[in-house]
């Protein structure tokens, strides 16, 4: 349940929908909340600044000129615990994933760290172009929680998705997302991308880890108030606000720094693509091609595991989570490697996910079912990487505070049963 009386901020998109977020106000502030209502200028077309301002007992306006001397868009974003986006129209989302600053809305929504809730309504053409999907994945990606839009009658005689939830929906979600700080105090390292093992000084052997899942972890774990150190192995993506980095490139590197990083702390994460094998030595110059020559051949050596070592080396109380990236084969499906591999390395959580080409790796939603150190399932996650982050950190929370928060899959997609046996 939601802590009372946190402040949320009601941004207000120009569609038809507009009528619907008087009811969300409406809900937030009888659950004892205090809500600033900030409207697009097109959307007060739809619905005027008297029924907000009556309803929530704050000014409404929608430039960032009224009350200047206040740094208006910035104050809000400072204070507020929550944003809520109702209606999200197709220019709002392209607006806010391109860092527009136009109006009092999207210049507060650039200046918030807190929770953002996005609810879409538009046309089913609209919803359905890639122009507004790709900009859902960027928000996604950055750790707004984009909501998807109910199927149903729209504007005029239009049918199909793209209705905006209803306001009971929106609200169980927003609230959802007031998340306290049941972290802070603990002391967090992750590891994140993929190692490359280099085979001279152009070439290296890697694999198709861009740390987007292990930096989601790091963020979730600062949100919720944990000193969060990040080993950070040639991410694709920037690194949270808050969160210290550590750089390395190779599995050895990444070994060290993880050892160095997880004497102290409460909770290690190993997110990171942690690559088997290494070249036995690496050519000091360019292995040049020459017609008629075979290529030379690379030995390669086993690399250490990282994760069985950290299990080994820790300390009383330390909660250890690891990922298992699988694809399945003729020995067995993703969650028996799985649940072998769990019962192998000993560490209280590993999230099992199904990988491949255009699975689990990269800019796509990602799916994990989590497992003990007996091989059990304990939880289900999935949706965006920010959502399967949510998750996990629920699972971690609860062995460390003792309160069961209940690891759900989150909105936005579910764990799949592909994983299963």
């Amino acid at each position: 349940m939601a802590r009372q009386g946190r402040r949320i901020v009601l941004g207000v998109g120009g569609g038809i929908a507009a009528y619907k977020a008087v009811a969300v106000l409406r809900l937030l502030s009888e659950a004892g909340h205090d809500v600033h209502v900030v409207p697009t200028p097109s959307a007060l077309r739809f619905v005027g600044a008297p029924t907000w301002e009556s309803l929530a007992g704050h000014a409404v306006h929608t430039d960032v000129f009224t009350g200047a001397a206040q740094v208006e868009h910035v104050a809000l974003g400072r204070s507020a615990d929550l944003v809520v986006v109702a209606p999200a129209t197709a220019d709002l989302l392209a607006r806010a994933a391109h860092g527009h600053a136009d109006d009092l809305l999207t210049a507060t929504l650039l200046t918030v760290t807190c929770p953002v809730l996005v609810a879409p309504a538009m046309h089913t053409e609209m919803w359905l172009h890639a122009a507004t999907r790709a900009n859902v994945a960027t928000l996604r990606e950055r750790g707004v929680a984009v909501l998807d839009p109910d199927d149903g009658r729209l504007a005029g005689a239009d049918s199909g998705p793209g209705r905006l939830p209803e306001p009971e929906a929106i609200v169980a979600a927003a609230l959802a997302l007031l998340t306290p700080t049941d972290l802070a105090g603990v002391r967090a390292v992750v590891s994140a991308g993929g190692t490359r093992e280099p085979v001279d000084p152009v070439r290296f052997l890697g694999n198709r880890g861009t740390g987007r899942q292990g930096v989601a972890v790091a963020a979730e774990l600062a949100r919720r108030g944990a000193d969060v150190t990040l080993v950070a192995a040639n991410v694709e993506i920037g690194i949270p606000p808050g969160v210290a980095v550590v750089p390395v490139t190779t599995a050895l590197e990444l070994e060290q720094a993880m050892r160095d990083a997880a004497g102290d702390a409460d909770v290690v994460v190993m997110s990171a693509a942690v690559a088997d094998f290494r070249p036995s030595t690496t050519a000091p110059a360019k292995v040049k091609k020459a017609d008629g020559v075979a290529p030379p051949t690379i030995e390669l050596v086993t690399n250490p595991d990282v994760l069985a070592g950290l299990v080994a080396a820790r300390h009383p109380g330390q909660v250890i989570v690891g990922f298992a990236a699988e694809t399945g084969d003729d020995a067995g499906s993703v969650l028996d490697h799985g649940r072998a591999k769990a019962r192998r390395k000993g560490a209280d959580l590993l999230a099992v996910n199904a990988v491949g080409t255009d699975q689990g790796f990269g800019d796509v939603p990602n799916a994990v079912v989590v497992l003990d150190a007996a091989g059990d399932e304990v939880g289900r996650a999935g949706g965006s990487k920010a959502d399967v982050a949510r998750g996990l950190v629920d699972l971690v929370a609860a062995r460390i505070t003792g309160v069961d928060t209940g690891a759900t899959a989150p909105t936005g997609g579910a764990a799949s049963d592909t994983l299963a046996p």
